[in-house]
């Protein structure tokens, strides 16, 4: 209950401005969850996994190498192990890295860019509800030649403020979200140019490994610049 009053009731008072937000609330959750379960499926220990995948290679068991390596959901045994298969070609193997690199992080970036919208449109929403919830007050006032109670204003009154409150409710929550997962990418970004960085020294070769998450940063610049 809130305000003497059920969720209901409070959606019903919200006016029209209360669909598209009750959408926005449903996306926003269903991108939540998924995200979530998908960097949960994808964790695992970088420093136990490197420090095993260096002492297999200096084995020179290299087919253990790659069962290790394909033992993990995560991106960053995935490129370890393209490198490791494109060991002899310092060229070709750049290339691979590169374009496996940024189809993964395309994976891992998936759904951040539809979060951060809602975080902008969601407040948004409850702003246009605030005012047509300020117009259909004030509209009473004009039909009524000024001669209003409070009572009167109330309809309008409660549009204005249940849609602000619901806007916020759902943007403040979606935007924590965006950028822990934002992290959580980050982070995955950074440990793929740990590991080629890693199996570089091991070998003694050189690769870029230039890995960016351009679309998760630029999300995180425009709404930066927005705020």
């Amino acid at each position: 209950m809130f305000w003497d009053q059920n969720l209901i009731q409070l959606f019903l008072k919200g006016g029209f401005a209360m669909w598209p937000l009750l959408l926005c609330s449903i996306v926003a959750v269903a991108i939540m969850v998924e995200r979530f379960y998908y960097f949960w499926r994808l964790r695992f220990r970088y420093r136990e996994f490197s420090q095993e995948l260096k002492e297999l290679l200096s084995k020179r068991k290299m087919k253990e190498a790659l069962a290790l390596c394909r033992k993990h959901p995560n991106p960053v045994p995935r490129i370890a192990e393209h490198y490791l298969k494109n060991l002899d070609s310092d060229a070709l193997r750049d290339e691979i890295l590169k374009r496996e690199g940024s189809f993964a992080l395309e994976k891992v970036e998936m759904r951040l860019r539809g979060l951060a919208a809602i975080t902008h449109i969601a407040p948004l929403l409850g702003l246009f509800g605030t005012v047509t919830g300020l117009v259909s007050a004030f509209h009473q006032i004009e039909v009524l030649g000024g001669q209003v109670q409070a009572g009167d204003l109330a309809a309008g009154i409660w549009e204005a403020l249940i849609t602000t409150v619901f806007g916020l409710f759902i943007a403040i929550p979606a935007m924590a979200a965006f950028h822990g997962f934002e992290s959580e990418a980050d982070r995955i970004a950074r440990r793929m140019q740990f590991i080629i960085s890693e199996l570089d020294e091991f070998f003694g070769k050189q690769s870029s490994g230039n890995f960016k998450l351009s679309n998760a940063q630029t999300t995180q610049e425009e709404m930066k610049a927005v705020n």
